[in-house]
Parts: C-alpha cells; sequence; structure tokens
C-alpha cells in the first residue's frame, strides 16, 4: 500500500507546523476523533483559566481516543484546534507543538470560537487519523 503523503507546496506558505495537503490510499482505515476537551474521565474540567494546562490535557485526551482505535498522534492527517476568544493562543500551542511536530506534519486548521460546549473549557480538539493496516 502507498504511503500517506503530505503536500507543502511551493507558492503557499512553508511551515514546519502544517501541511497542507493530505492523500490518504485506497485501503487505508480512516478513524475520526471527535472534539476533545481538557476534562477527565469524569467529565471534570482540568486547568480552569490555563489554556496551556488544557490544550495538554484536550491532547492527551484525543491521543487516548486515537490509541483506543488503534492510531498515534503520528497517524493524525488533520487536526481541528478550537480556542476560545481571548485565550493565549502561544500559550495554548506552545503547550502541544511539541507533540504535534513531524517531519510531515498534519493539517491544521484553528479558530477563535464565542465557546464550547463544556464550560470553562478553553480549547478543543478534533481529529481525522488514517491507518494502513
Amino acid at each position: 500500500m502507498a504511503p500517506i503523503q503530505r503536500i507543502r507546496p511551493q507558492g503557499l506558505v512553508s511551515s514546519p507546523a502544517f501541511s497542507h495537503v493530505a492523500i490518504v490510499p485506497p485501503g487505508a482505515t480512516t478513524i475520526y476523533v471527535g472534539g476533545q476537551n481538557a476534562v477527565d474521565g469524569d467529565g471534570a474540567l482540568i486547568g480552569e483559566g490555563d489554556v496551556a494546562a488544557q490544550s495538554a490535557r484536550a491532547l492527551e485526551n484525543a491521543r487516548t481516543a486515537l490509541a483506543a482505535a488503534g492510531a498515534t498522534l503520528a497517524d493524525v492527517v488533520h487536526w481541528t484546534v478550537l480556542f476560545v476568544d481571548g485565550a493565549d493562543l502561544a500559550a495554548g500551542y506552545g503547550a502541544i507543538a511539541a507533540e504535534l511536530a513531524s517531519d510531515e506534519p498534519a493539517l491544521v486548521t484553528a479558530a477563535r470560537v464565542a465557546g464550547l460546549g463544556v464550560p470553562g473549557a478553553l480549547v478543543e480538539i478534533s481529529a481525522v487519523a488514517a491507518v494502513l493496516r
């Protein structure tokens, strides 16, 4: 099976943090991870008011969800990261950047939003992964 290709075309901004295009070959298993907030197993918010702590926990929750489907962070093709308006983006991304770093980084969509479904949540992370089996 052909590998997953992550492409950073000439003419588009070049960043070590993200790619622009991903090509998943036929036969790969696609895994969708719904929005993960910084909550523990009981649904209690972790890191109230601390976007870095919440980002780290939300990513850890995404890692747990991926593992349940037989995937890792390296298998992620696309991340969506939502930050509540006013949250410190540099602190939020700073807490997770090393975990997402790769020679062929995933695609990333990031947005500021007015609020999230979990009261007090400052960040929500979702993912699409592909595993070659």
